[in-house]
């Protein structure tokens, strides 16, 4: 076989070849802590994890081109489960812990799983629904009373042990070969099984890769169902670092984890960012062995972290379909930037048609990469989804960005979300950063409402810091200097909690079929006008 240099080798990229070379080069090195258990693992304990859940599963007719689903909180059972799959050649497909009901059901008949690896806690969910090909459900911890469920038990110290004797399949696994099968938020139809292959994953560590160093630590508070917390400890074995997993995200352990498991680098999503600034400042807030932040998506505070605690602050553009196409330079100074393209992928901005709009214009962000399975290679059996998906030769994310004449690419919104507001396109994503910017509001969520006039107007949902209230009347007041006047919402509505998918998306569906409730503050009634110009005058009812 002709060697194509775009592809790692075996043990560089995939699964068990990395297991493999780390127990191999780095045998008692640290790998993984789990906060719950303190539990510790070296590199050969991971290798040696994975050969005994490789063992129990082969036990159970896991083979090659299996799937295997986990649904389970964060700890060590989560990568005994995933390494050993790995190991037999089958992918690992983890769920989400909120799952229930049609959701539930439509995950595990995707998957056409055989095995599922389950917390006793969960297990009755699924005594209503449909488990279509499942046979098997092994089950971990203690729980209430197991309900009556149509497949057979098995008890989790099956995948335990020390894998003696165990011996992997002849065939080995190759880059291009499922790593894992990670489902989206559906947020705008059925949730769908992105397949991911191992050199996908490589190519996404690959892109960040830059600002690692031998032995960094990093910090794992998204739960392992989430691509970003997958890929954190997959990034370990390819850069032979480590990890700490905590059960949840909790602002007021953050730091006390961070200093005393000496964490080096961490993600932070959405909120996270704000809820750290938020914490009452201290002296020592920049004595910590942190050394690096991805913030995504890249906000003013930004800057805040990086002068509050001594940090670099990096940001990328990444979905779990694509390989972090866009990455930053290290602590960017352009709010809303996501960087530029990383080297081995090709980005066009396109209309509807897929023809290229101009420099500075918006639209939708198309990818192709280099190597091939360097992205996502379809929806596990959604075969109309893939195409669409795939139009034309491109990868076609659904976000909305536009680029400078110097590369950098600017984040707009997700096509389906942008708000037409009389001739005007607005942002949600741009409205929601600066409404969340005011002091007393913790979140907030843009969308469209039907306007008596033409097209729509803008509501925004908004949650108060804990202990604050807002008032709509003054929040838009604050508002109204801080952005263009068609982007100041018309109605104003305060919730306890927004709505939100299983991975922490707001579901603006839902905030779109409420709409303008009894209980939201409309701007045009409430007389209060944008602006002495006739133009802003008018935009006020």
């Amino acid at each position: 076989m002709t060697h194509d240099p775009r592809f790692p080798d075996r043990d560089e990229c995939t699964v068990p070849g990395l297991l493999r070379r780390r127990a191999r080069e780095q045998p008692d090195d640290p790998y993984a802590t789990f906060t719950d258990t303190g539990e510790e693992w070296s590199f050969m304990d991971a290798y040696a994890a994975a050969r005994a859940a490789a063992r129990g599963l082969r036990q159970l007719g896991v083979v090659v081109g299996d799937r295997v689903l986990a649904w389970l909180p964060n700890g060590a059972e989560v990568l005994r489960v995933w390494f050993g799959a790995n190991l037999l050649g089958a992918a690992f497909v983890p769920m989400n812990l909120a799952y229930r009901g049609a959701i539930l059901e439509h995950v595990i008949r995707i998957s056409q799983a055989k095995v599922l690896v389950v917390h006793a806690t969960l297990l009755d969910r699924l005594a209503d629904v449909d488990l279509a090909g499942l046979e098997v459900a092994v089950v971990v911890g203690p729980g209430p009373p197991s309900p009556e469920l149509l497949v057979a038990t098995a008890p989790f110290e099956l995948l335990t042990g020390d894998g003696a004797g165990f011996t992997e399949p002849e065939t080995p696994v190759e880059p291009w070969d499922t790593q894992c099968v990670v489902f989206t938020s559906g947020t705008t139809g059925p949730s769908k099984g992105v397949l991911c292959s191992h050199l996908h994953q490589y190519e996404t560590v690959r892109a960040v890769a830059d600002n690692f160093r031998p032995g960094e630590r990093s910090l794992i508070a998204l739960p392992l169902y989430h691509a970003g917390a997958t890929q954190d400890a997959y990034a370990a074995l390819v850069i032979g670092g480590s990890f700490v997993v905590c059960p949840r995200f909790r602002t007021e352990e953050f730091w006390d984890v961070v200093r005393a498991e000496c964490v080096t680098v961490v993600t932070l999503l959405g909120a996270m960012a704000r809820f750290l600034l938020s914490r009452p400042e201290s002296p020592d807030d920049a004595d910590n062995p942190l050394r690096t932040v991805f913030l995504v998506p890249f906000t003013e505070d930004g800057a805040r972290l990086r002068d509050r605690f001594g940090v670099d602050v990096y940001t990328v553009f990444n979905m779990t379909e694509v390989s972090a196409p866009i990455v930053s330079a290290r602590n960017p100074d352009r709010v809303g930037s996501c960087g530029r393209a990383r080297a081995g992928v090709t980005l066009r901005l396109v209309d509807e048609h897929d023809r290229p709009v101009p420099i500075g214009e918006v639209g939708e962000l198309i990818v192709r990469t280099d190597t091939p399975w360097a992205m996502s290679h379809g929806y596990l059996g959604m075969p109309a989804e893939t195409a669409h998906a795939w139009r034309n030769g491109w990868f076609h994310t659904g976000d909305a960005f536009r680029c400078d004449a110097a590369g950098d690419y600017f984040f707009v919104d997700r096509m389906k979300d942008a708000i037409r507001r009389r001739g005007e396109n607005i942002s949600s994503f741009e409205v929601e950063a600066d409404v969340a910017a005011h002091p007393d509001v913790q979140d907030a969520a843009a969308v469209p409402v039907p306007s008596a006039d033409t097209e729509n107007d803008v509501l925004v949902v908004v949650t108060a810091v804990p202990g604050r209230t807002i008032d709509p009347e003054a929040l838009t007041r604050w508002l109204i200097p801080r952005m263009p006047h068609f982007m100041v919402p018309r109605y104003v509505r305060v919730v306890d909690t927004l709505p939100r998918t299983p991975t922490n998306k707001v579901r603006k569906y839902l905030l779109r079929q409420d709409g303008v409730t009894p209980d939201t503050w409309d701007r045009a009634t409430s007389g209060l006008v944008l602006g002495g110009t006739r133009t802003e005058a008018h935009d006020a009812v």
